[in-house]
Order: structure tokens, then sequence, then C-alpha cells
């Protein structure tokens, strides 16, 4: 990419979003558009139509749209769904429009069906039931994949995709309606902490086994895919290192220092039984992620406990 080029983050107050301004200022990358307050509501396609006309944006990694953990998918799957849809529809076709010169849409790891072979490839996308308490989710974020694929197709777009890993770090929402599993994990495990409560309760069995990627190692990975990937096909962005939940729970209670029980609450549902990425085409172009899930855990905690410094309170 070149370097003074209009790079827009759409999303850029997401967790992915928020890490890929970071690396891109920190790569010398110096005009980074729509930040902040200037940065269009992706869900307003008259607002989206007025950015691109007015800004031309060059180069567009797509990160925005909600998300949530298994708790939140459960309790508000339409309004996943309908955001991530008017999302894709919105800045994709706008992207078109307005000839940006590559465009990169970046998908999670649950667009795969929950009985795929694993390692999971992007050749057995569309090939199963997906699981259910993230379909609605899940099928919004397939919509945008193939929405690029499609102005690939007919209009020969430079558009490409990635799905990544399970991505955690610095500024991950750590509220228990919304958070993912780390950031869950680390609320919790630190609230029984500071509490002194003799158990901690987690959802499942601790069974299932998940990939993690530190935001920084995947915004790295979206810029290098923006510099080396043009295909159809979406890219696997992960370490190629998998746990199961109920090891990452262990290693969170170690890096908080709660020294209580973990309890596993079987009547809460798991989620798909593996995600795991065969990432070996992304290593193959010669990346690779710098931070493990022991040091990333612990650069996470120390900036969880920063803002609950910054809150002058326990919880967040």
């Amino acid at each position: 990419m070149d370097p003074h080029a209009h790079i827009f983050v759409a999303g850029g107050g997401t967790l992915t979003g928020a890490a890929l301004r970071r690396r891109l200022a920190a790569g010398g990358f110096c005009r980074l558009v729509g930040a902040g307050e200037e940065e269009p509501d992706p869900t307003r396609q008259e607002a989206v139509e007025h950015f691109f006309e007015r800004v031309r944006p060059e180069y567009v990694f797509v990160t925005a749209g909600k998300t949530a953990g298994i708790a939140g998918n459960q309790r508000a799957p339409a309004e996943l769904m309908c955001d991530n849809l008017e999302v894709a529809g919105h800045i994709v076709p706008a992207a078109w429009r307005f000839r940006v010169r590559k465009l990169l849409y970046l998908a999670s790891s649950c667009v795969y069906p929950k009985y795929a072979p694993q390692p999971l490839r992007p050749e057995s996308l569309w090939s199963g039931p997906l699981e259910q308490t993230s379909a609605a989710y899940a099928v919004a974020k397939l919509a945008g994949i193939t929405l690029c694929q499609a102005f690939r197709q007919q209009h020969g777009a430079p558009f490409v995709t990635a799905i990544s890993a399970d991505a955690y770090g610095p500024g991950d929402d750590c509220s228990l309606e919304n958070s993912h599993v780390i950031p869950g994990l680390l609320r919790r495990i630190h609230n029984a902490r500071v509490s002194d409560a003799p158990t901690v309760e987690i959802w499942g069995s601790g069974r299932p086994v998940r990939e993690f990627l530190y935001a920084d190692d995947l915004a790295d990975a979206c810029i290098f895919t923006m510099e080396h990937h043009d295909d159809d096909a979406p890219l696997n962005l992960g370490t190629g290192v998998q746990t199961s939940i109920a090891d990452l729970a262990v290693l969170v209670q170690t890096v908080v220092g709660y020294r209580g029980e973990l309890r596993f609450d079987t009547s809460k549902p798991d989620g798909i039984p593996f995600k795991g990425l065969d990432s070996s085409r992304m290593h193959s172009l010669g990346w690779q992620p710098s931070v493990d899930l022991r040091e990333g855990l612990e650069r996470t905690y120390r900036d969880f406990l920063a803002r609950v410094h910054q809150t002058r309170g326990t919880n967040l």
C-alpha cells in the first residue's frame, strides 16, 4: 500500500479496528481517514455514500459490525444480523462505485459449518449447518464474503476476504452481556479474586476447543493480507494453536492470581465443539503471529486493570 494513500478502517472503534489503526499509524501510513466522529454510520447508506464521495478512500478495511459472545448472540440475533448485513450492503457497493484500489472484508470463524472437517478450510464454507447459537450473525458475515466475491466476479473488483480466529486484546468488551470468552473470563475471575469468592461459574463443559489471536497480531495479518492476497477465496488468519476452554480458564486464573475453584455449568451451551483454522496458506506467504496466548492474556489483563482503575471500581 502507498503510505500516502487514504486508508479507511470501517469499524475503527472495534477491537480489531482500533488495533488496525494503531498498526497502520506505527507503520508510517499517515493518511488514515474516517476516525472517531468522522467515521460514517455504516448502517446508514446515505452517510456511507456521502463519506466515500467526499473523502475518496483508496484502501478499505471492513471490521465494522456488532458482535457478541454466546449470551449476546442468543439474546439479540436479529439485531446482530441486521447490523452486519447493513455494514456489508452499504460499504462494499460504495467501495465499488467510488473505485477504491482494494478492500478487505474481515469475517470470523463462526462462518464455518459446525461439523466441518478440522482444521477449518475455506473449501468447507456452505457445506453444512452452522452452530445455532451464532447462526444469524454467521449468515450475515457469510453474506459479506459472498458479496465481495460477487463484485469480483461481475466487475473484477479488487475485493478480498479473510476469516479470523477469535480475536482478543486491550480494549476488548468485558461486559457480562456481550463479551466473548477471554474478556468474559478475565472479568468473572477478576471479580471473584477481589471479592474473595470461593468459586467462579463458567458456561459450558470446558471441552470445546478454540483458537485465539491477539488483536495486534490480527491487525498485522490484515495489513499483510491487503498487501499480499488477491484471490476469490477467503484467507484464514490464525495461529495454528488451539486451546480448550477449560485450559484457557486455568491460564486466565493463573494470570489473574485467583486461587478459588472453577466450576463448569453444563446446563449452559458450549457452542461449536472445535474451531481451529488451517492458516497454512497465510503462513506460507510469510506471515506469523508474534504474541503467544500467555503473553496476550497478561497484556489484556493489564489493560483491564488500568480501565478498572480509571473507573475507580472493581467492575467495568
